[in-house]
């Protein structure tokens, strides 16, 4: 499989075409949503919330040593944050993401996207509280939180998703693009679109965090509404009318 979500969805008893069990986010879509929903989050992050990054721990790792090295207390301790409030939503998405069903009877990943989606509320109203201009707790509240909200992304797509797809860490993803067009001669064009997504979201987090600093959360809470409603409305349409709960 080598696209954000399988082509090949295989069938039920009844003829009826499922999808993918390793592919049950639902559409490509849903991954671009998700992709979008990232590069806004961490865009938000490195601009307001201390310099550092939501969804990329590598890069956090770099921004600690390097604070460490030049003595940098805040930094050193937004990268640590960053990374603590990654670690818990990470664990807390798989621990959600690996169960059967969801509470509502839909798929698991899909209440994990939706206490992702509780979340990255949370932020919003607590940054629109503060006028968008968070004090030094506040922003290192607003920042763990961001930085859960990415963990547990991560750890669904890496339960549900496509094999070799990820909407946070890219740089494997991009590693693999190259390799298979060096290789085979093959682009893996759907991939590397998704690559492109992640700074589109930044860019436009970049600018409302600049002009219209207020609503710059606004914009990942409406991707991700729009990957999970879309992920809903996909797995509904794969139900069999004896699934639904008799009226």
């Amino acid at each position: 499989m080598s696209t954000p979500s399988s082509p090949d969805q295989p069938s039920g008893q009844d003829g009826t075409s499922r999808p993918a069990a390793t592919d049950r986010l639902g559409s490509s879509w849903v991954v671009f949503a998700l992709t979008l929903t990232t590069g806004s989050v961490d865009a938000i992050s490195f601009l307001a919330l201390g310099g550092v990054f939501t969804s990329v721990m590598t890069a956090n790792m770099a921004l600690l040593g390097l604070a460490v090295g030049s003595q940098d207390l805040s930094l050193a301790a937004h990268a640590l944050m960053a990374f603590g409030g990654y670690v818990c939503g990470a664990l807390a998405g798989t621990r959600i993401a690996v169960a059967k069903r969801g509470p509502l009877g839909y798929g698991a990943h899909q209440t994990a996207l939706a206490v992702e989606l509780l979340v990255l509320c949370g932020v919003l109203a607590c940054w629109m509280a503060v006028s968008g201009r968070p004090g030094p707790g506040t922003r290192i509240g607003l920042l763990v939180a961001a930085a859960f909200a990415m963990g547990c992304q991560s750890a669904v797509v890496r339960v549900a998703g496509a094999p070799n797809v990820s909407t946070t860490y890219l740089t494997g993803t991009l590693t693999g693009v190259l390799a298979e067009l060096a290789t085979k001669r093959r682009l893996r064009w759907k991939t590397a679109l998704l690559i492109l997504t992640l700074p589109i979201g930044a860019a436009w987090s970049g600018y409302l965090v600049t002009d219209a600093r207020l609503f710059a959360p606004v914009l990942p809470v409406a991707f991700l509404t729009v990957a999970l409603v879309t992920s809903v409305a996909r797995e509904r349409g794969f139900r069999q009318p004896a699934e639904r709960p008799p009226r």
